[in-house]
């Protein structure tokens, strides 16, 4: 097969794993910097031109968006899939797995199980938000928040107050949320890959840091999940139609929680503690889907 990765880096080690995968196993690579692309949006021949030169070659690409070009990374997936290219992650389940908003309110109408998250608009609710989460120490997210960034606990309801009104008086975008005590400053990655929880791992916060994430100084060790948190990181991935992607969850007093679904989870973590050839098992998915698929969109919302 012709595949491409989407990726702005190339000597990013996710990134370079993924080429070294797909060349052990026979295929041809290339790596195409989004940004790098334009696209020429015509009725039955839509194309996509990279560096001044078109590209027609891919039997399917491997999307490595980062959040900061999420808007403009999705559209060349789209324009790809218009192409009749196959995409790994689809262009609407990488959007939707990205709006931190929207891809709780689809999890909570599956019934999967989330920290109790509220969203307001106006500095006059501030009070029903706290209260609505079961008052301080609560956790308030900006939207557009990555990698911990943006993420802020509260450890009394004066303190919420004040921060929440600070995001709002900038016009930020904000989720409040219960603060699940008993995960311990530790979460939960579950790798999935078409459908089955293919690895995991125990990411637990720097000493004094509640925030678990690895590029914040956190930790990762290797942890054995239950048949519910399995079932639950299954039901996240799909929900948001992802065929690769990171499940974050923290284990609460009522079962399994979900943080975020990560559509571009990072490999060197998880390929650490597991010991497992995570790209080589994305390629493999690649490979049974053959060449010639095409994508479809699936799920709702």
């Amino acid at each position: 097969m012709k595949i491409g990765i989407l990726s702005r880096n190339p000597k990013l080690y996710s990134t370079q794993r993924l080429v070294e995968a797909a060349r052990a196993r026979g295929h041809s690579v290339r790596v195409i910097d989004v940004l790098r692309c334009y696209m020429d949006i015509t009725s039955h021949n839509p194309t996509i031109h990279y560096k001044g030169e078109e590209l027609t070659e891919f039997d399917a690409v491997i999307p490595r968006i980062g959040a900061s070009v999420t808007y403009y990374g999705t559209a060349v997936v789209r324009q790809f899939e218009m192409m009749g290219t196959y995409s790994v992650n689809e262009s609407v389940a990488i959007t939707r797995s990205r709006d931190k908003l929207r891809s709780l309110q689809l999890l909570s109408r599956e019934g999967i199980g989330l920290p109790i998250t509220t969203f307001a608009h106006s500095l006059d609710d501030v009070d029903g938000l706290i209260d609505e989460v079961g008052g301080a120490p609560l956790v308030i997210k900006l939207l557009e928040g990555t990698q911990g960034l943006g993420v802020v606990l509260a450890e009394t309801k004066n303190a919420a107050k004040s921060v929440i009104e600070a995001f709002m008086g900038l016009d930020a975008n904000i989720l409040v949320q219960e603060f699940i005590k008993e995960s311990a400053g530790c979460d939960i990655r579950c790798l999935v890959i078409g459908g089955k929880v293919v690895a995991a791992m125990q990411r637990s916060g720097a000493p004094g840091e509640f925030r678990s994430n690895l590029h914040r100084g956190g930790a990762a060790s290797a942890v054995k999940i239950s048949p519910e948190e399995r079932s639950t990181a299954q039901r996240a991935a799909k929900t948001l139609g992802l065929n690769v992607c990171g499940v974050d969850l923290l284990r609460s007093n009522h079962g399994p929680v979900i943080m975020e679904v990560n559509s571009s989870p990072g490999l060197r973590g998880i390929e650490q503690v597991s010991g497992k050839d995570i790209a080589g098992l994305i390629i493999e998915f690649l490979e049974g889907q053959g060449a010639g698929c095409t994508t479809r969109t699936r799920g709702r919302g």
